[in-house]
């Protein structure tokens, strides 16, 4: 079988054997290319060392910040390409990194050292396929399989436990049996791995197509980094809307959300706060009043402990915070939902909303997804016609304020009253009705604070 290597990758692999040094494709671009995608990039393995590296690609600009881990990076045609000599892991310190690397001379010590057999072949135009490990009769078979002993692999560098699960993901792939026994036995050795490398296999094991399944088969996986989750675990929602267990439920509304890593997490999320807010009524049926203020206020805390950048953490609270929100599918309410928030926000909590209702019963769900459609029709009005939702589009500003007689505070007051009013259609958005609604309504406020 021929890969396609492009132009600015053969002229590194040619140099290498110009220069009497073997050179190939390894890793993820070879799994890629045999799957029929398009490699992201492109790694080059050699039996050139660092030094010589320098000397074969003098010609070209090169970056050299990884050269004593034997890796240097090649600017050709503009694309980097990097270019590792082979190489063994000496013992492994605190289940992540080799204490020490040798420089080895065989391809064959560089393959056995990798994770997955999926990911330990390597391809040269001249020579073709080299695959030491069945590699590519696991990917015609969609495996997941550690090279070599599963326990050695993950003892090594936990992190790989995760990297099965996201591989797994993505490409729908099934473990293979030892490799699903080790992961599972072996997974409280990610607590020794980094808050930022969790979240990083975390967030792309989301977003594949076996998420759902994934989260389910390894919730006890999740649930070392994630151990709020596992009040979750089996927790019955006795209720008419419900099918599914919470955490049944939780997993049904990550696969229904578009594949974007915040909107996954998101529905991972947005149901934690249910076992702390169960009660049940006299007729036996479960409830969870206010369980997306306790979940938004646990979803804080975690995603602060995972890393997660600050932006997208509060984003996501808010979606979380707001997700139960039930908003009144009229022009006003919607108003002012966007005012609260913005247009991208609302499509958002919708599509949440939505994700949310297809992982429930059947009960009344045509009605939900109804009112959910006529709430995005009102909201894509509100911003076709341009209607006033912020201060900034009111018909009227601070100068008009001042004018009036207003100064300091009471000038953000008024307008911020003129803002309600229009939101609330008591008033137009025309400058002399505005004025007039001002005057009336701050001294009817004044005289209600006296």
């Amino acid at each position: 079988m021929e890969i396609f290597i492009p132009q600015f990758v053969r002229t590194a692999l040619d140099r290498l054997n110009e220069c009497g040094y073997e050179g190939y494709i390894v890793g993820g671009c070879v799994r890629d290319s045999l799957l029929g995608k398009k490699p992201h990039d492109y790694d080059v393995c050699t039996n050139c060392t660092p030094d010589k590296m320098l000397e074969v690609f003098a010609n070209f600009r090169t970056i050299e910040t990884g050269l004593k881990h034997g890796t240097l990076t090649v600017l050709i045609e503009g694309e980097p390409v990097e270019i590792t000599c082979y190489r063994s892991d000496g013992e492994y310190i605190g289940h992540r990194k080799p204490a020490q690397v040798t420089f080895e001379s065989s391809l064959e010590e560089d393959l056995k050292r990798r994770d997955f057999t999926v990911n330990a072949m390597a391809y040269s135009p001249k020579e073709g396929l080299i695959d030491l490990y069945g590699g590519q009769g696991d990917l015609e078979k969609g495996i997941i399989k550690c090279v070599g002993e599963p326990e050695k692999r993950f003892d090594e560098d936990a992190l790989r436990i995760l990297r099965g699960l996201r591989f797994s993901s993505c490409l729908g792939f099934e473990i293979e049996e030892k490799t699903s026994k080790a992961i599972l036995e072996q997974r409280e050795l990610l607590k020794s791995i980094s808050a930022e490398r969790i979240a990083s296999e975390l967030k792309k094991l989301l977003c594949g197509k076996g998420a759902r399944k994934i989260l389910l088969d390894y919730r006890e996986v999740i649930a070392v980094f994630i151990p709020e989750l596992r009040e979750s675990f089996d927790f019955r929602q006795n209720n008419p809307h419900h099918f599914l267990d919470v955490y049944g439920h939780i997993c049904l509304s990550v696969e229904n959300v578009r594949p974007q890593w915040q909107m996954r997490l998101t529905m991972l999320l947005h149901d934690i706060g249910k076992p702390r807010m169960h009660t049940v009524d006299e007729n036996g049926i479960s409830h969870f009043k206010k369980h997306q203020f306790e979940g938004a206020y646990m979803a804080e805390k975690i995603l602060k402990r995972l890393r997660i950048d600050n932006a997208s953490a509060k984003y996501i609270y808010e979606l979380i915070w707001e997700h139960d929100n039930r908003i009144a599918a009229t022009k006003k309410s919607v108003r002012r939902f966007m005012a609260q928030h913005d247009f991208d926000f609302v499509m958002d909590y919708l599509e949440v909303r939505r994700a949310d209702t297809y992982a429930q019963s059947d009960y009344k769900r045509q009605e939900k997804l109804a009112e959910l459609d006529h709430i995005a029709e009102l909201a894509m009005e509100i911003k076709e016609d341009n209607e006033c939702i912020h201060i900034c589009d009111l018909d009227i500003n601070g100068k008009d304020l001042i004018q009036m007689g207003f100064g300091g505070k009471d000038i953000g007051i008024g307008l911020e009253l003129a803002l309600n009013g229009v939101i609330d259609e008591k008033v137009e958005n025309k400058k002399e009705e505005l004025k007039g609604y001002i005057e009336s309504n701050f001294k009817r406020q004044d005289k209600d604070n006296t």
